[in-house]
């Protein structure tokens, strides 16, 4: 059973009208990755910087996209 997190990810990727598709291209991940964040699966320190980065946000604005 995945543990559950609490993110804003699809929020802020549906605010930039993007797809999973680009998100994931953007950030060097796979959709399937995009997807298991969103519904709340944990994931690596490492794509969570990826996916911050790719949102447009910097480093140190973690906590408006990952709540943990």
């Amino acid at each position: 059973m995945p543990i559950i997190v609490s993110n804003s990810v699809k929020k802020l990727r549906e605010e930039r009208l993007m797809s999973k598709a680009e998100l994931a291209r953007l950030a060097g991940v796979s959709p399937i990755t995009v997807d298991r964040i969103e519904r709340g699966e944990e994931c690596r320190m490492e794509t969570k910087r990826k996916i911050l980065l790719a949102l447009g946000f910097s480093l140190s604005e973690k906590d408006k996209v990952f709540q943990d």
